[in-house]
């Protein structure tokens, strides 16, 4: 069994990263932890704290702009891409929503931003993008 502990993160795709950071720091006051590319993604992200949820900025950093990113700002324009929910334990969280019906695009965890382990689950089982998220085990 798993548990949801939080939502940790809401991804927000942007096409300009800058642009996209300025805002949240300029306008609405935040501070960037820091920003990390993820090659194996093809985006560069961006994490803001605020409160106990991160706002994560996504920008794809392909050649083609044809990574994950840039094909959702092709089809939807900017905006929210995911929302990621932590979990105590990313493996049986995984297994518990396949026993239960839902389809997960990772059927096992990969590495994601800030030292977690990742993986997805269908928006066709969920609506939405739903990331679940566990730090990493060492």
């Amino acid at each position: 069994m798993f548990k949801c502990i939080c939502v940790d993160h809401i991804g927000i795709a942007c096409e300009n990263l800058e642009v996209s950071k300025k805002f949240y720091t300029e306008v609405l006051g935040l501070s960037c932890t820091g920003e990390e590319d993820v090659p194996e993604q093809g985006v560069k992200t961006v994490f803001l704290p605020c409160g106990e949820t991160l706002f994560e900025l996504l920008v794809d950093i392909t050649a083609n702009n044809d990574g994950p990113i840039g094909k959702y700002i092709a089809k939807n324009g900017q905006g929210i891409q995911h929302v990621a929910v932590r979990v105590d334990d990313i493996e049986a969280a995984i297994a518990g929503v396949q026993e239960r019906g839902a389809v997960m695009i990772d059927k096992a965890p990969r590495g994601g931003a800030g030292g977690m382990d990742i993986a997805f689950v269908h928006p066709k089982s969920v609506g939405i993008l739903l990331e679940l998220c566990a730090p990493a085990k060492k």
